[in-house]
């Protein structure tokens, strides 16, 4: 497969062409397709496909995918042209504008990024099959024309310029003249990458929603829009004006106190994204559209000369979650709302990889892969997204042979079998942060291996999933092992990040990631009729949980009850204890509790939600904390502290203008775009509507219907893998009606002790 890839000797975008006569009628036609960092494909004049920013990101050294295209329906016969756009993306990385650097409060990065190669790189093969029985087959060779392309600087985080004059209109169809261009050239061999190449199976990035920009004011020199949604876009407009004139459009998730486009990243970071555009032709209409990357934001400031026009500026919402499995609609517009923004935020970081935001980083963090999985399951297709991103885990595990350069430029080795907090990993950042722990070897992001395939197994009850993530699991719960200490607990990386007291408790958070691996991986291994590591894995899970109560389960010295206090050493009878809501959740969650003193715990739990009269969880936290308090009765605390109008509080984003969700439960956080803390979905699904799964894959469900004080009716959707299930629940003055179907063959049952609850009786319909 692609024994040849070609170029154009450029870091930068180029154009690439070569024109072909068909003699004979096709029967059938297919492409296959690789472009080095991103790229576009074209026959005879048209774009194949409605993909953007193809291929999905890789590690380029290890994995590349190259896309497959039916283009039967777009060929000739006689002459006819095939095209091909090259652009950057993170296969060699441009600087110019914003680019993402550590902040000044770490230490500077010993191991920055590297590109993947010398130039950018394009390979193909069109493959044809025509009515007569033969075959034949077309590859980009040395006979492909190459050009310089337009886009004449493309940045991974959003920058982009395009120089209209060097545009070439006509030129990916048959009869264009390109004696002006170059002869491509062949990639040296000891430059091509010995990736393993495969086709991309995930679903591709798409355009799923487009917004025209609204002109608000004239500020600063700029003219400034708002195209009413936060999010991952594609820039397109039209300009007039004379050839050469710029126009400069900077991005921003906000506005500031002038009304001018905001691009500071709260106490952190002024994200200068720019897209340029130098008008081509004097005084023509022409079409300018982002090729390479995408923007993040919901504003632009818009800077040009007096001379200059521009109309129809639009963004084009892109994202890769664009298959939708689940809905939600009640009567209580704030549900709605903050349904909406979460699902909008989700869209924005599915982009190829689940990002973390789309503005600062851009960096395939894993923690949300298993943290937020089920509520995004049941809001959007996962299977085959989680497939890639689980594939991208096992392409970046460690080897025992895989080294990093410390501060002093020598060589660490962080160990064999950990999986980096990010895959695809493009600037490494392997050495603890003094005072923060490990931003690299993280268990609750490492374990996505383990847990985030246990959520897909769930939902739609793949065994091949864990055929394909056991192994890694393994090699990674070894990996961890060697990093308990002596007393038991794994402590050194973020606990629970993002907890607005900070109060992380690394070793109850981390260590119960610890038990939940071992417990998840023996499931595994009984499902795949490994008995003696299913033995080994419950053994240690036995030893962990021992440990865990032996040393964190304490009863309160005022208030009676048992409960988990946060680790210290090694005063465990002091007056007052650290209780958080995130140490007795995890724990209860996970079953690691004594049955005989669970119901104190849950005691606590309550006590600790009570107390602080909102959700005081960062992002590891939170899930099991909304979901420890559906499932011990405490629906109604969940539903308070989502509507609370200041943070910690969903609803307060929804108050401060948002339209996607903050990073932290603050007003003007750092990204305004960050999924992580999105959990509450799940909530809607199985606390609300009350859709749990008892069996992998919905085999077995079991509805349990939930109406919150301010909410009359309700109507959830979900196809789930076995399909439609619904439930639809209505409160009149002496009643309350249910209806809920379920898939034929799937077994269910019907719970209506919460809407009991409420005094009224339950009709099911």
């Amino acid at each position: 497969m692609f024994e040849k890839w070609i170029t154009n000797r450029t870091v930068r975008p180029f154009y690439a062409r070569k024109e072909f006569i068909l003699d004979k009628a096709v029967k059938k036609a297919t492409a296959k397709v690789c472009g080095l960092g991103q790229f576009n494909f074209y026959i005879n004049g048209k774009k194949v496909g409605d993909h953007e920013l193809d291929p999905a990101w890789t590690d380029y050294r290890k994995l590349i995918y190259y896309v497959t295209f039916d283009v039967t329906g777009l060929l000739e016969t006689g002459g006819n042209a095939v095209g091909a756009e090259v652009g950057n993306g993170w296969y060699i990385k441009c600087d110019e504008h914003y680019t993402f650097t550590f902040p000044p409060f770490m230490p500077p990065n010993p191991n920055p990024y590297k590109p993947y190669g010398s130039c950018l790189v394009l390979a193909m093969e069109l493959c044809f099959e025509y009515e007569d029985g033969t075959q034949e087959v077309m590859i980009a060779d040395d006979s492909f024309r190459v050009k310089e392309h337009p886009v004449v600087m493309s940045n991974v985080y959003g920058s982009e310029t395009i120089d209209g004059r060097l545009a070439q209109p006509g030129w990916c169809e048959a009869g264009f003249d390109d004696s002006a261009w170059q002869q491509a050239a062949y990639v040296p061999e000891e430059e091509v990458l010995k990736a393993d190449l495969k086709e991309q199976a995930m679903p591709p990035v798409k355009v799923v929603e487009s917004y025209a920009g609204k002109r608000l004011s004239h500020t600063n020199g700029r003219d400034i829009y708002d195209f009413g949604q936060n999010m991952s876009g594609i820039l397109e407009f039209e300009a007039k004006g004379k050839a050469g004139d710029e126009i400069r459009m900077y991005p921003a998730e906000k506005l500031g106190e002038d009304g001018d486009v905001d691009q500071v990243a709260k106490n952190w970071v002024t994200v200068d994204s720019c897209i340029t555009y130098m008008i081509g032709k004097e005084d023509t209409w022409e079409k300018c559209r982002m090729s390479f990357t995408y923007f993040a934001g919901r504003y632009v400031g818009v800077e040009k000369g007096s001379s200059v026009e521009i109309r129809g500026l639009t963004a084009h919402a892109i994202t890769s979650a664009h298959k939708t499995d689940g809905t939600f609609t009640c009567d209580d517009g704030r549900y709605n709302q903050i349904y909406k923004m979460i699902e909008k935020t989700v869209e924005a970081n599915m982009v190829g990889v689940h990002t973390d935001c789309p503005t600062i980083e851009r960096f395939a963090w894993q923690e949300p892969n298993h943290l937020m999985a089920p509520s995004i399951f049941y809001m959007k297709d996962g299977k085959a997204l989680w497939e890639k991103f689980l594939q991208d885990m096992r392409y970046a595990q460690h080897t025992k042979e895989d080294c990093f350069l410390d501060f002093s430029g020598e060589k660490v080795y962080p160990g064999e079998g950990l999986m980096p907090s990010q895959c695809p990993c493009y600037i490494p950042n392997v050495l603890p942060v003094p005072g923060m722990g490990s931003f690299y070897d993280i268990i609750p992001w490492g374990s996505t291996c383990i847990l985030g395939t246990y959520w897909h197994y769930m939902f739609y009850g793949d065994r091949k999933m864990i055929e394909d993530n056991y192994e890694a699991g393994m090699k990674y719960f070894r990996h961890l092992l060697t990093r308990v200490n002596d007393e038991g607990f794994i402590n050194h990386g973020l606990g629970d990040w993002g907890n607005p007291k900070n109060e992380l408790a690394r070793e109850n958070i981390e260590t119960a990631f610890l038990y939940a691996d071992a417990v998840c991986l023996a499931e595994f291994a009984q499902i795949l009729g490994h008995t003696q590591e299913q033995g080994m894995l419950l053994k240690k899970a036995e030893e962990i949980k021992g440990n865990y109560n032996e040393k964190l389960l304490v009863r309160h010295p005022r208030k009676g009850f048992w409960c988990y206090h946060c680790y210290t050493k090694p005063d465990t009878c002091r007056e007052e204890l650290l209780l958080t809501q995130a140490a007795q959740a995890l724990p209860l969650f996970w079953n690691m509790a004594p049955e005989d003193r669970k119901e104190e715990i849950v005691k606590a739990f309550r006590y600790t939600l009570e107390k602080e009269g909102a959700f005081i969880a960062g992002e590891v936290g939170l899930p099991y904390i909304i979901q420890c308090a559906g499932r011990y009765g405490m629906n109604e605390l969940v539903s308070r502290f989502i509507l609370r109008k200041e943070h910690p509080s969903y609803y307060a984003f929804i108050l401060d203008g948002e339209t996607t969700l903050g990073e932290y439960w603050e007003t003007n956080p750092r990204s305004h775009c960050h999924d992580m803390m999105g959990h509450i979905i799940e909530w809607y699904y199985n606390g609300i509507a009350g859709i749990i799964p008892e069996k992998p894959g919905f085999a077995r469900v079991a509805l349990r219907p939930y109406l919150p004080e301010s909410m009359t009716e309700f109507t959830c959707t979900y196809r789930s893998a076995q399909g439609l299930i619904q439930v639809h629940v209505r409160e009149l003055e002496d009643k309350i009606l249910l209806r809920a179907e379920v898939p034929e063959g799937v077994e269910s049952r019907i719970d209506v002790s919460n809407l009991e609850a409420g005094g009224k009786p339950v009709m099911i319909v």
